[in-house]
């Protein structure tokens, strides 16, 4: 199969468009089974009769089988080839959310949604190592922030699914279109080929090896791995603070209704979904760090507008604002891990960073629980701007996003 890749060729050969294509729907469709839960919760807790505790470990246990997932099949894709991996890990997350259905206690919850977690973590490095290995570098970032936009349209998916089908059929009846990606995985398989990149490093490298430990190979290798760590962890306790506690303290202090609190979302993904295409171009033209230093000291910046939120519209214009730069920034990690990591270690980059993020950022809930049980609106938001500030200091740290090494070609963190 001819393929085209990481060229400078202004437009896509059909083998790039397919790579994008399967990476972008793959991690909406990823999206859209982890969030199914989200929507469903509710539902699960009223019919089981759950305490708070059993249910909350729901999203932990998912959490631990992302960490799972990703530092697993990130290996396994290095080692063994990206589309073989790729397809396996959508079978997984796929068959596993559809397995909710005959889900009659907790501790089969706790078991599909473990299951779900490992697949789920593993498909996102996977993708993005596909879509850093075809594009040429100078478009990366716009290419990455189709990928994760798509991630967006997947949580909207999921919302719709959830209020057609829960009220007439159930919440178990939602999760059976968990089998939707499945579809997607058996074209995936048929229809591409191993990256010529990923051919050609294993040659280099006389095949399979890699592991964990080669993120942290030298001290180079091991300074950008953290920092970049403690960023996606920062990335991730944001996105939590948002979506899971915001709502419900703006109800509280506003008074709002949850039908209020919804379009709240609703303009808040908007305004993340434009931040990210945004930012990958950004990304692209600027270089990394300008891009990073631009978003994230408005992110620190931008999240008091909540504080003197006074009415609906302000709220609705904060929550795009928010949305726009604290989550806009997202795209840009796999451009970043694409472009500073060798193509041996790529996809086991980008699993353990992300997902290493996702299960310490995902904290932030309690964190922020524990100061609205102390403290107020005024102190969240202030615990939040200094997690971007730590972020902001720790990315100008790190020289492989300095422009000049950024967008040298030759330029190696090795």
């Amino acid at each position: 199969m001819k393929q085209q890749t990481a060229t400078g060729n202004p437009t896509m050969s059909g083998y790039q468009k397919k790579i994008l294509a399967s990476s972008a729907v793959g991690y909406g469709l990823e999206n859209m089974d982890i969030m199914f839960l989200s929507f469903s919760l509710s539902s699960i807790i009223a019919d089981l009769q759950l305490n708070s505790a059993a249910a909350g470990l729901i999203s932990t246990v998912t959490n631990l089988g992302m960490l799972l997932g990703g530092v697993l099949f990130g290996v396994l894709a290095d080692k063994h080839g990206r589309i073989k991996m790729f397809s396996y890990t959508v079978y997984i997350f796929a068959f596993a959310t559809a397995a909710m259905y005959f889900a009659n206690n907790i501790y089969l919850i706790y078991f599909c949604r473990f299951l779900a977690g490992v697949g789920a973590g593993g498909e996102y490095g996977i993708g993005m190592a596909l879509v850093a290995e075809v594009f040429s570098r100078k478009k990366m970032g716009a290419m990455t922030s189709i990928v994760t936009i798509s991630g967006q349209f997947g949580s909207i998916l999921a919302a719709i699914l959830a209020a057609l089908i829960i009220p007439t059929l159930g919440w178990n009846t939602l999760f059976l279109f968990g089998l939707v990606p499945v579809i997607m995985a058996v074209l995936v398989r048929k229809h591409l080929d191993e990256t010529d990149e990923w051919k050609q490093a294993q040659k280099e490298t006389d095949g399979p090896s890699t592991s964990i430990k080669a993120l942290f190979k030298t001290p180079k290798l091991t300074r950008l791995t953290v920092s970049l760590m403690i960023m996606a962890t920062v990335q991730i306790a944001g996105y939590f603070g948002l979506m899971n506690w915001l709502p419900s303290i703006l109800q509280k202090s506003l008074g709002l209704s949850v039908s209020d609190s919804s379009i709240w979302m609703i303009s808040t993904i908007v305004g993340m979904s434009i931040g990210m295409l945004l930012f990958g171009r950004i990304l692209d033209k600027l270089g990394a760090r300008t891009a990073y230093a631009l978003f994230l000291l408005a992110s620190a910046a931008s999240v008091f507008l909540f504080v003197t939120a006074t009415s609906e519209w302000t709220l609705l214009l904060g929550g795009a604002v928010v949305g726009f730069f604290a989550n806009g920034m997202f795209a840009g990690y796999g451009a970043i891990v694409g472009r500073l990591y060798p193509t041996h270690i790529r996809s086991t980059a980008n699993n353990v960073i992300l997902n290493v993020g996702r299960a310490v950022g995902g904290f932030s809930s309690v964190a922020i629980g524990l100061i609205l049980d102390h403290y107020n609106l005024f102190a969240v938001m202030l615990f939040l701007s200094a997690l971007y500030l730590i972020s902001f200091v720790i990315m100008m740290s790190i020289k492989g996003l300095k422009k000049d090494n950024y967008q040298n070609p030759n330029y190696s963190v090795e």
